[in-house]
């Protein structure tokens, strides 16, 4: 499904609500933050409480995954200075959550985020606009009141351009970087839909071992971090799942994650290496034999907290696939997350592959996620080096700073900008500058 309101308008809109951003989203925190200073409610440091219930939601994988996502929509985040009259609009519909939630172990949630950006220099179109529709949940049909649940997870997505020649995901190649600006912000297929996660989910040992094994996503838990997903965090993808890495499309496949002790821990998986979210499967993944397989040796200060402070080490390695003519390729990663007074959270993240299945050979990361007083808000600094997997190419330099605004308990808005230094793809530039804003409503 493809909207045709005019690029034209888009920009005109992309301007209103930088406006909008720059009014209530910089003068109210800053006059909130001078006349609460006692007080510490940083979205990390705060008790959190769930609107309904979903605090005992099984979760396997990062911030990206379903667990995680209904988590972070669940949340109640008081108090709040923004629009309190949508967070109270919307509690008839978490108290008839939580009832289903009770009642019968299904936990469910929507949301719906847009993106829109503007590169200043292109040879081709330079803007994208697209949505995503998201309808994702979790039900535990084992073991409720347990540790050892049984969960069938689902997601399906919804992915749509708005009026534009171009998604962002494309925005950025076609503009000449190496890597995506607009993580995750494509279009699927003609139908636009795509079943990205259906897959059961087991818990043994308390918890300590966990499994999955269906259609899955493999960044939802490969090589994660604190900042890694795009809908809520940094949108390069030099900043989510590591660019060295060639992670396919959500697809059929196994992953089983253990706490070998209380701070070490292992993660595991394979999936179909040309995975499709448009389809079943089932023939690439039993007659092409072309699989994805990746391990990961990591460590963290406790289970609760490890994507806040963690370190590990990812190797992967992918099978050359056939009929699409790509190669095989593998590669290692490291990754360093550590959370200061649970407001400033640093990373450094680093990759390298042998072969051309990556869109990096080689890529070093470094930044900080800071999370504001009160509001919930999150300010993200990061710069990248990447050295593309053709050799001809040359050396590529990312910078991204974004603030996601939080209005409301579930409604989000996040002005981003990206500098591209040498863009790789576009030689005869010497900058690209991506202007984007971000809006996210979870229901």
């Amino acid at each position: 499904m493809v909207y045709t309101t005019g690029p034209s308008i888009a920009k005109w809109v992309f301007r209103f609500l930088v406006f909008v951003f720059l009014v209530s989203g910089l003068v109210q925190p800053l006059a909130a933050q001078q006349t609460e200073q006692q007080s510490d409610t940083s979205a990390v440091k705060q008790e959190v409480k769930y609107k309904s219930g979903y605090q005992d939601v099984p979760a396997f994988g990062g911030p990206g995954s379903v667990g995680f996502d209904l988590k972070e929509a669940d949340e109640q985040k008081e108090p709040f200075l923004r629009f309190p009259q949508i967070d109270e609009a919307l509690k008839p519909w978490f108290g008839f959550k939580k009832g289903i939630h009770d009642e019968y172990g299904l936990s469910y949630s929507l949301d719906y985020q847009t993106l829109y950006q503007w590169v200043n220099t292109s040879p081709g179109a330079d803007d994208a606009a697209s949505g995503i529709f998201r309808f994702y949940g979790s039900w535990t049909l084992l073991g409720r009141g347990t540790k050892n649940t049984g969960s069938l997870v689902y997601k399906a997505e919804h992915r749509h351009r708005l009026g534009t020649q171009l998604d962002p995901q494309t925005l950025g190649f076609t503009a000449g970087s190496a890597v995506p600006t607009g993580t995750q912000f494509n279009e699927f297929g003609n139908s636009s839909w795509g079943v990205t996660n259906l897959y059961w989910q087991q818990r043994l040992n308390d918890g300590r071992l966990s499994f999955v094994a269906g259609k899955v996503d493999p960044t939802d838990y490969l090589d994660v971090y604190a900042l890694i997903n795009p809908l809520t965090a940094f949108m390069n993808l030099a900043f989510s799942t590591n660019p060295t890495i060639a992670a396919p499309n959500q697809g059929l496949g196994a992953a089983m994650g253990m706490m070998v002790t209380d701070k070490m821990y292992v993660v595991t998986g394979f999936s179909d290496a040309s995975g499709d979210p448009t389809d079943e499967g089932f023939d690439t993944f039993f007659d092409e034999h072309e699989y994805f397989k990746h391990v990961e040796i990591g460590w963290t200060q406790s289970f609760e907290r490890r994507y806040l402070d963690n370190i590990h080490i990812t190797a992967w390695q992918v099978d050359k696939r056939k009929k699409d003519r790509v190669p095989e390729g593998y590669g290692i990663t490291f990754s360093a997350t550590k959370a200061i007074e649970d407001k400033w959270i640093p990373f450094f993240r680093a990759g390298y592959a042998d072969g051309d299945a990556s869109l990096l050979q080689a890529t070093v990361s470094t930044g900080v996620g800071y999370y504001m007083k009160e509001h919930r808000d999150l300010l993200g600094v990061g710069v990248n080096w990447g050295k593309p997997s053709a050799n001809d190419l040359n050396d590529q330099y990312t910078g991204e700073v974004f603030y996601r605004l939080q209005l409301a308990q579930n409604l989000a808005i996040t002005p981003d900008i990206q500098l591209i230094i040498n863009p790789a793809l576009n030689p005869d530039e010497n900058v690209l500058v991506v202007f984007g804003l971000r809006g996210r409503m979870t229901f």
